[in-house]
């Protein structure tokens, strides 16, 4: 049984999925404010839910820590305050129970929540100051093929990398992610009806997270607890201020 774990997106989420199946899910109720800073999370939110949410799961599916195999999470890009929170629980429940450790990319897990639609996936999360963090996939039926590296771009230069591949205009093109929500009317106008915006996919991120790395526990290939660090993409408010100085 693997438990996963998301906070670097806007909505904090766990799940426990066996053998591929969903155990279940649990989702912050309150997710974090749309007006939050860039790369942060308002503060007593994914901090204060994620433990809880982690006891919730656990006695919902009436199981314990104990009854794990691994643990999964989410390692970015996305919220900065967020993905610090994640990483470090997973690692602190990691290192207590004696447990292997993968993580995940937040992009991946959000286009693998797209399950049921054959298609190009344009995975997007929403990186405020007129950015996303961008990366396409390729779903076809039980397949899910990564086919850009994740990116930190303007929401026309992820449309553009959509337009350059092949077989766009013979097949389904879908955006998931809050970042497709909120550049919803730019996307539709760039790219008309060819284009479909899911609000919400096939379960959590988190589920999507602990199935993606349940794949890799099944080999072996869980990572190193102590050189796991999140992916941020964009320098920190600090690192951006220390660079002007220099």
């Amino acid at each position: 049984m693997i438990l996963g774990i998301d906070t670097a997106t806007s909505t904090a989420s766990v799940a426990l999925v066996e053998n591929g199946q969903l155990v279940g899910e649990q989702r912050d109720i309150q997710p974090a404010r749309a007006t939050a800073p860039a790369g942060s999370t308002p503060k007593g939110n994914h901090a204060e839910v994620i433990l809880p949410l982690i006891q919730s799961i656990l006695k919902q599916a009436e199981t314990s820590i104990d009854a794990l195999s691994g643990i999964a999470v989410s390692i970015g890009p996305g919220s900065f305050t967020g993905l610090r929170i994640g990483l470090a629980t997973a690692k602190g429940i990691a290192y207590e129970c004696d447990l292997p450790i993968v993580g995940v990319s937040t992009l991946h897990a959000n286009a693998a929540r797209v399950t049921q639609v054959d298609g190009i996936i344009c995975s997007l999360l929403d990186a405020r100051k007129s950015e996303v963090y961008s990366a396409l996939f390729r779903r076809h039926g039980s397949q899910l093929v990564r086919l850009t590296n994740d990116a930190l771009t303007s929401i026309d230069k992820a449309l553009n990398h959509v337009r350059e591949q092949d077989g766009v205009g013979g097949g389904s093109l879908l955006f998931i992610g809050d970042g497709a929500k909120a550049y919803e009317k730019i996307i539709v106008r760039e790219l008309g009806v060819a284009a479909t915006i899911f609000s919400d996919g096939d379960g959590s991120v988190a589920a999507q997270v602990a199935r993606l790395a349940e794949l890799r526990f099944h080999v072996r290939l869980s990572d190193d607890i102590g050189a796991l660090r999140p992916v941020y993409l964009r320098p920190s408010e600090a690192e951006a201020k220390l660079a002007k100085l220099i």
